[in-house]
């Protein structure tokens, strides 16, 4: 029987963030700035296809917001969560479900946004001069470094966040 023989080490690590950013305008802002500022060194290069890809490039993103419903007594009687493609989606479902009567109706409370619960998640694909593409996965909570195999990626990514007061 053929062994399988292991050509490529791809590595991960993560960051924990000691406080979540505060709100999807902040995260959006440093997301962002990691594009506009090339804050990795990434370079563009020309896929299969002959198309020219950025550097750094948004691979997924997805953003979840928290709408409770409370009764006069104060307690919480139920809960949606609406997981959104994008900031503007994301907003537009909050929005829509703090104004749907009827649901207020039905879950038998006023509608009540849970800023402190939501979620945020933008994972940025990028193409290293050595050729070694990687991701950077930002959360509210934790940076995540994936599918890197030179310690150097690792190394830079960490001195970038070390400067970043968001990140600490």
């Amino acid at each position: 029987m053929a062994d399988f023989v292991q050509k490529t080490v791809n590595k991960s690590a993560v960051r924990d963030i000691s406080v979540p950013i505060a709100d999807v305008t902040s995260f959006n802002n440093l997301i962002q700035m990691v594009i506009d500022d090339n804050s990795f060194g990434c370079v563009a290069y020309t896929d299969n296809d002959g198309v020219e890809v950025p550097g750094i490039v948004r691979n997924r993103e997805h953003y979840t917001a928290k709408v409770n419903f409370v009764n006069g007594a104060g307690k919480r009687v139920g809960t949606v969560s609406l997981q959104s493609p994008s900031i503007a989606a994301f907003e537009a479902n909050a929005a829509e479900a703090l104004a749907n009567a009827g649901l207020a109706t039905a879950m038998g409370g006023t509608a009540v946004r849970d800023f402190g619960r939501e979620s945020y998640y933008a994972q940025l694909k990028c193409h290293d001069p050595s050729g070694d593409d990687y991701y950077v996965t930002f959360t509210r909570k934790t940076v995540r470094i994936s599918s890197y195999q030179d310690d150097a990626i690792k190394e830079k990514i960490e001195t970038w966040a070390d400067l970043v007061p968001a990140l600490e």
